[in-house]
């Protein structure tokens, strides 16, 4: 598990945790493996998990548009943990891939229950927020 919680305390949405709360947070990630050229998460599609990638690369498409590569370290899919709400991008294995995930159901009642983790959770997000906000007024 260390290892794991190393590459977990590298996403931006956790660094900030302490590593007490970033191992509470490896433990209730179940690991996930997807063969390559198997799709992940759809664009437009309901979302409520959240993974990080261990090994191996995937490809993010927008409108059918590749826009980016992942690979180890890499993440997807935060926003549905807090939303639930369409994703925003489709994720597919560009070779086989191993991640962990979390859902929505299991991410509420751990922030809930420990209040440090909210804060930098919510100071990650809106980085990212205004990041994005940024690109798409430039």
């Amino acid at each position: 598990m260390a290892d794991f919680t190393d590459i977990l305390g590298r996403v931006p949405l956790f660094a900030g945790l302490p590593r007490r709360e970033l191992e509470r947070v490896a433990q209730n990630m179940a690991e996930r493996s997807f063969a390559a050229g198997e799709t992940i998460v759809s664009e437009g599609e309901s979302g409520v998990g959240f993974f990080v990638i261990e090994e191996g690369t995937a490809t993010v498409t927008v409108g059918g548009q590749t826009v980016n590569t992942l690979g180890a370290g890499d993440y997807f899919g935060e926003i549905a943990l807090i939303d639930r709400g369409p994703r925003s991008a489709t994720v597919s294995a560009s070779t086989d891939l191993r991640c962990r995930g979390m859902t929505a159901w299991e991410f509420r009642p751990m922030v809930q229950e420990n209040s440090e983790m909210a804060w930098p959770l919510l100071e990650a997000l809106v980085k990212r927020l205004r990041a994005t906000e940024s690109a798409a007024t430039s």
